[in-house]
């Protein structure tokens, strides 16, 4: 095919979209069901109704090939597991009883049966559920849900794309599972399980689809010779099959590097591409390898991660380029549009001047659609949305709001000592000790105490002018009194306010800094039913006021425990917002940085003598290539640094992570200089304490003992016994006992009695400890 008649056959394609509703009705009727209030039936015509109207409307704005079986009632890792039958032996007998309540099941766990385990979705703040493998793991096909969400949008008169994770990434995303003999490699199993994609493969054909994505972010990460060996054995081995749809296989979030030939070479018929941020690279790479001649190229060139406006011109370009590498060139996204929200339509309270710089997942469609129809009727057929597009990114540019020339000054006036507190940290453990007072193993929460329906309530009622606020503020008043009070009666050693001002741990904050906007709808899936809404980080950082102090100096006249005083940290300001793209990110996490630094100062004037810095998402930002990790640490680190390097060494320090592989990062931890560190640990059995010892590790850890993401309550032997499994790693000087993670999604009954467990378990080693 020529390059005018590539041009002339592009089509307009997304990879996913979101799934939640434009009212979160997927949310609603899924909590619903947990809760017995909604049937089985009703929970599966409420999913049904959300893809139909998802298709349709994609079809209605252009799109000329929708995707299926990227909807999910909690992940699609874990509709991977379920469809090559690699479903936990726990969890069988659930599965097979009530295949609804048993999927449920493996995502949040049961009174007696733990669930799997969470993490980060590559560089992403979307959680998925880790596929258990073993030696012994026998796969099965079950094509069931994807076959049937394919004929449902071929009923439309859709044309469609069913969309799986690839076999390689889902292998290599997977753990051992447990009772698995150290250094099992879950790809060893990949000859056993390509079969059952063959069998998926064939359904799906049969089922009328004419082309299957198979997703392999995983080949964007560094990979082995060996790794690479596999995904072109993979891709042999199911180009190779005659029963079989036409394979596009897509990779994103970052470059291929050395798995770009890998897949070029495979007897594929397309490849699925990211251009944008730092995958722009694959353009010269596919270049480099001679193109994909006689092959499709999904082109993603719309940000699928991010909120701003696509630049026309500029993707056109690269679209351009692309014209003479490809036998035919498709437009998309560089990713699943999970990630961002659904339409900036409902956004009445941003300023119109600022709504037409941002693009959700229904104008990067549209957007999808325009650059397809102008690669295909060169730029005369869309000259008005190319003028339209010219003057919003000329707005941009131009407004004050993107710079503060004040804030600009004192960022570049920082210097190294900044960065640094004056003291050691041995001799501000000894001043901490000193001042604190506190127990062998002290207990402690993250920081947020459950949000129950009467405090969401009252948020509503003053929002919508019910309450005024004074009114809020007594219910506020009236809510960290019971919290204080509880904790005091549990035995809790260091004590949290619990947060029931606050709607989310980085929206709170963003609406009380200059340079971020808030939206109203802009809901994101965080994992499950979990969803976030991410501010927009639109210009330059400032603190115009304290943020914190006044709720924590409230709490802290209550009691004469400690109170911690509670912020989110500058790189998790960052990586849960739409960050601004028209400056280094090492640029802004400054800005941010020195805004709580101001909020860390104020807190300690106040009296507050320990403060929490959290920075759970440092290791989900961390780039995806090991060539990129040592720039993005040394920022990173630096902005936690300067936050919290302005207090007296007998003001402790602590920062929390969870949900995450932590032992890539565990220098990183240490350069933190943080006097303690909380992080998730119970779901993976107290791995984490044995990666900060293997590290040498000089300072106080809480590695988890209590999994918040699970509604079963942990017994006090079950937390003891995980405390026992920690002091094998961490001296008991140095550790401490608390949950994963904070409480806010957990309800008042589980939240008791599990501190009240977690308490008794302290106690208990406490003893036993003293006793020996």
């Amino acid at each position: 095919m020529t390059t005018k008649s590539a041009a002339a056959a592009a089509q307009a394609t997304v990879y996913g979209y979101p799934r939640q509703g434009g009212d979160r009705e997927l949310k609603k009727a899924i909590e619903g069901y947990w809760k017995g209030r909604v049937t089985a039936d009703a929970l599966r015509a409420t999913a049904t109704d959300l893809r139909a109207a998802n298709w349709r409307r994609l079809a209605a704005v252009g799109i000329d090939e929708v995707p299926t079986g990227d909807f999910s009632y909690y992940d699609h890792v874990l509709d991977t597991t379920v469809m090559v039958g690699a479903v936990p032996e726990r969890h069988r007998e659930a599965v097979a009883t009530d295949a609804l309540a048993g999927y449920f099941a493996m995502a949040r766990g049961t009174q007696d049966v733990a669930p799997l385990e969470m993490t980060k979705w590559f560089d992403t703040n979307y959680h998925y559920l880790v596929p258990e493998l073993g030696p012994g793991t026998v796969f099965a096909a079950d094509s069931a849900k994807q076959v049937a969400e394919l004929r449902e949008a071929l009923a439309l008169g859709l044309a469609a794309r069913p969309v799986l994770v690839g076999p390689v990434t889902y292998l290599l995303l997977a753990k051992s599972a447990p009772g698995v003999a150290p250094g099992f490699d879950p790809l060893t199993l990949l000859d056993r399980l390509l079969p059952v994609y063959a069998e998926v493969l064939a359904d799906l054909r049969a089922a009328g689809a004419e082309w299957v994505q198979l997703d392999e972010p995983a080949l964007v990460q560094d990979r082995t010779p060996a790794e690479l060996n596999a995904a072109a054995r993979a891709y042999r081995d199911l180009g190779a099959l005659t029963d079989r749809p036409q394979l596009l296989v897509a990779s994103y979030f970052d470059r291929l590097g050395d798995a770009l030939p890998v897949l070029a070479k495979a007897p594929v018929e397309g490849l699925a591409l990211d251009f944008t941020g730092r995958a722009a690279a694959n353009l010269d790479a596919l270049a480099a390898v001679g193109g994909l001649p006689g092959k499709r190229l999904v082109a993603g060139v719309v940000d699928g991660r991010n909120i701003w406006i696509n630049d026309l011109e500029k993707s056109l370009a690269t679209l351009g380029t692309l014209l003479g590498l490809a036998e035919r060139v498709d437009v998309s996204a560089s990713c699943s549009l999970l990630h961002v929200p659904l339409d900036t339509a409902p956004e009445r309270d941003i300023d119109p001047q600022i709504l037409r710089w941002l693009s959700f997942a229904r104008q990067k469609s549209a957007e999808i659609v325009t650059l397809a129809r102008g690669l295909r009727g060169g730029t005369g057929v869309i000259s008005g949305e190319l003028s339209v597009n010219r003057a919003a990114l000329a707005s941009r540019t131009a407004s004050p709001i993107t710079r503060d020339p004040a804030v600009r000054a004192r960022a570049a006036a920082v210097i190294e000592s900044d960065t640094r507190r004056a003291q050691p940290y041995a001799e501000r453990a000894a001043a901490q000790r000193a001042h604190l007072g506190l127990p062998l193993l002290p207990t402690t929460t993250i920081g947020s105490f459950p949000q129950t329906p009467e405090l969401r309530t009252a948020r509503a009622d003053l929002r919508a002018g019910r309450i005024d606020a004074d009114g809020y503020e007594e219910r506020i008043r009236a809510e960290i009194q019971e919290v204080i009070a509880y904790q005091e009666k549990t035995g809790i050693d260091v004590l949290v306010h619990g947060e029931p001002e606050r709607n989310d741990m980085v929206q709170y904050f963003a609406e009380q800094l200059t340079g971020y906007l808030a939206t109203q709808h802009g809901w994101v899936q965080s994992y499950g039913t979990r969803y976030v809404r991410p501010p927009i980080l639109a210009g330059d950082i400032s603190r115009p006021a304290p943020m914190t102090v006044r709720w924590t100096t409230y709490a802290q006249s209550l009691t004469g425990k400690p109170v911690k005083g509670m912020l989110t940290g500058p790189v998790t300001m960052l990586a849960w917002s739409f960050v601004r793209d028209d400056q280094p990110l090492a640029d802004t996490a400054r800005q941010v940085a020195l805004a709580l630094r101001d909020e860390v100062n104020d807190l300690e004037a106040a009296g507050t003598s320990v403060i929490q810095v959290d920075e759970p998402a440092l290791r989900e930002t961390l780039p995806l290539r090991a060539a990129d990790h040592p720039g993005y640490l040394a920022w990173a680190t630096e902005a936690f640094r300067l936050t919290t390097g302005g207090v007296r060494p007998d003001t402790q320090v602590h920062t929390h992570m969870c949900y995450a592989e932590f032992g890539d990062i565990v220098q990183a931890i240490d350069d933190l200089d943080a006097d303690v560190i909380s992080l998730e640990a119970a779901r993976s059995h107290m791995q984490v304490a044995h990666e900060l010892a293997a590290h040498g590790y000089p300072r106080e850890a809480g590695p988890g003992v209590w999994d918040i993401h699970s509604p079963r309550v942990p017994s006090a032997e079950e937390a003891a016994d995980l405390l026992r499994t920690g002091l094998k790693a961490i001296p008991a000087d140095r550790l401490w006992v608390n949950p994963d993670c904070g409480l806010k999604t957990r309800g008042w009954p589980e939240t008791r009695a599990s501190l009240e467990n977690l308490v008794t378990a302290a106690r208990t080693v406490r003893s036993e400890l003293t006793d020996s």
